[in-house]
């Protein structure tokens, strides 16, 4: 009778085991609620009347808005994409001049429901110039040329692979004096932007070949020219022969 009462004791209890191994939980999302007065902004960094694509750094700042969302999954339009729970973010383009980018943003609420707003965006991001050439040009802050008078060769003429004044190179102090007084001043800004400003002392010499682009005539001579006013350069990417040497 001992062994049959452990028996049927030991089927009790593979039993209560067998009933709270199969005995489910149960979740539940709550109300399902779609995100709802999605908004979406954009802020380009240093936009104004002169520089509407922003300052050439790229960065733009982007607020996503709604109701009932939970996280935000935006679409940058250059084949990123990241979460931002928050909503807000500020992102940097990097790729080198003018260009559209369709900016999506899926707002995701209880359940993976989604809301979708996209807006497009103009960013101008700048050539990310060689710090060697900024220390160069500018010194590191700013720095002022001007011709090297008695350098053989400091006016030339040669082929644009060549680097060199093969078919013409003149000696020193040859051409007009009013070259040899002109002063250009390379500024680096906050953001290596570089400016020129190119002081003439009121001449600039100009070839002959070239004088009709400023509206003149004559031959190679000194003419009166207005220089005044800074310039930001422009860099890309060189496409000739040129090299680091």
């Amino acid at each position: 009778m001992i062994i049959s009462v452990r028996q049927s004791t030991l089927i009790f209890l593979a039993l209560l085991i067998s009933f709270s191994s199969c005995k489910k939980e149960s979740y539940t999302f709550g109300n399902l609620k779609t995100p709802a007065n999605l908004a979406l902004t954009t802020a380009i960094t240093g936009t104004d009347a002169t520089n509407p694509n922003g300052n050439g750094t790229g960065a733009v700042t982007i607020a996503a808005t709604s109701a009932n969302a939970i996280t935000y999954k935006i679409d940058f339009g250059d084949g990123n994409i990241q979460v931002v729970p928050s909503g807000n973010i500020n992102y940097k383009y990097t790729n080198p001049g003018t260009h559209d980018y369709t900016v999506t943003v899926n707002a995701i609420g209880t359940g993976g429901i989604t809301s979708t707003i996209s807006k497009k965006i103009t960013v101008y991001v700048a050539f990310e110039i060689p710090k060697t050439i900024v220390q160069s040009l500018t010194g590191g802050t700013s720095k002022t040329w001007v011709t090297d008078n008695l350098a053989p060769g400091h006016v030339g003429v040669g082929p644009a692979d060549a680097f060199s004044p093969i078919w013409y190179a003149a000696d020193a102090n040859q051409r007009a004096a009013c070259l040899y007084d002109d002063e250009v001043t390379f500024t680096k800004d906050a953001i290596n932007n570089i400016l020129m400003l190119y002081n003439n002392k009121g001449q600039t010499f100009i070839t002959a070949a070239a004088t009709a682009a400023y509206g003149l005539s004559g031959g190679d001579n000194c003419y009166d020219l207005t220089t005044d006013g800074l310039i930001k350069l422009a860099f890309m990417g060189a496409t000739s022969a040129s090299t680091p040497a």
